[in-house]
């Protein structure tokens, strides 16, 4: 069972997320909060997996709250839905240590997947946002210093697979890309977050792009 605290300012928004997540037997909503600091006050007692965070809210923004979760509550994944994919924050609260940006028109189907993989230490980042997202982070390399232990140059396939996570594509999508099968792009992606010291996809390309690993995207 995925336990899941949905944070919004939106009282139709957050009933409306409790309900399609509601729909799903393997999924349990904990608590709904209306800003940050709400959500980190019921973060003790709900003991949620999973964190569905909106940016812009009153009292403590998601970016603050998310980076406030993440540096006091290890264990707890914060899966950030917004209503924009060109938010200012979008670089912000990924960097504070969100594991995925999805926006609000996202299907049911994947919201529900998301939020599940999410659980699972598996990182969600939506098409629409992952080359905007990028572009930031390549634009930001030249003042930006690495984070996290130095590691082991990435191989060249290594590369190719960090830069197909930095745009948004799926694992079994990078294995079609690269004519690999599906197991092999596994195993490269949990060597990429060891030599990279991350836990999970989306600070994986982060750190890549930062530390001039690949190449901003193109698109």
């Amino acid at each position: 069972m995925v336990r899941v605290l949905i944070c919004d300012d939106q009282a139709v928004v957050r009933e409306g997320l409790a309900a399609i997540l509601g729909t799903d037997p393997e999924i349990e909503v904990v608590g709904l909060a209306e800003n940050g600091r709400e959500a980190l006050d019921l973060l003790v007692e709900t003991q949620p997996d999973v964190v569905l965070m909106d940016l812009k809210m009153p009292v403590l923004n998601g970016v603050q709250a998310t980076s406030r979760i993440r540096r006091e509550h290890p264990g707890v994944y914060v899966l950030v839905l917004t209503t924009y994919a060109d938010d200012q924050w979008l670089f912000d609260a990924v960097q504070a240590g969100a594991s995925g940006y999805l926006l609000k028109d996202t299907r049911r189907d994947e919201l529900i997947a998301a939020v599940k993989g999410t659980a699972e230490g598996k990182s969600f980042l939506d098409p629409a946002i992952a080359g905007k997202l990028m572009k930031q982070v390549a634009a930001a390399q030249p003042s930006a210093t690495a984070a996290g232990p130095r590691s082991d140059p990435l191989t060249d396939r290594e590369r190719e697979v960090v830069s197909l996570l930095a745009e948004g594509y799926s694992n079994p999508e990078i294995a079609r890309r690269l004519h690999l099968a599906p197991g092999t792009v596994r195993n490269y992606v949990s060597v990429i977050l060891q030599k990279l010291g991350v836990a999970d996809r989306t600070q994986a390309a982060i750190v890549a792009l930062r530390r001039g690993l690949v190449s901003g995207s193109k698109t």
